[in-house]
């Protein structure tokens, strides 16, 4: 079990991109949320198989990568019991 912060930069608020990265992660064993920080980037955290999690990164750059300029990875521990995958308001 692994768990990955991705802070995306670039026009990515104001477009659906938390929409569309909640209906892309829903149909897969992942869980985590994503939600829009101050800055103007967008931060998404999002927890499981290592293959599911590149699976889900791999099909948000295929279905917003127009709109990402950058973006910054790095690893977190899991948080124990967590389900589902939503959108945070903060």
């Amino acid at each position: 079990m692994k768990r990955r912060v991705i802070v995306y930069r670039g026009r990515v608020q104001g477009v659906g991109f938390r929409a569309a990265t909640r209906e892309l992660a829903r149909p897969l064993p992942v869980s985590g949320w994503v939600r829009n920080d101050p800055d103007g980037s967008v931060r998404l955290e999002v927890q499981g198989d290592e293959l599911d999690i590149a699976r889900l990164l791999t099909m948000i750059r295929r279905d917003r990568g127009l709109f990402i300029t950058s973006e910054q990875t790095g690893e977190l521990d899991p948080v124990p019991g967590e389900a589902g995958f939503e959108i945070r308001y903060r």
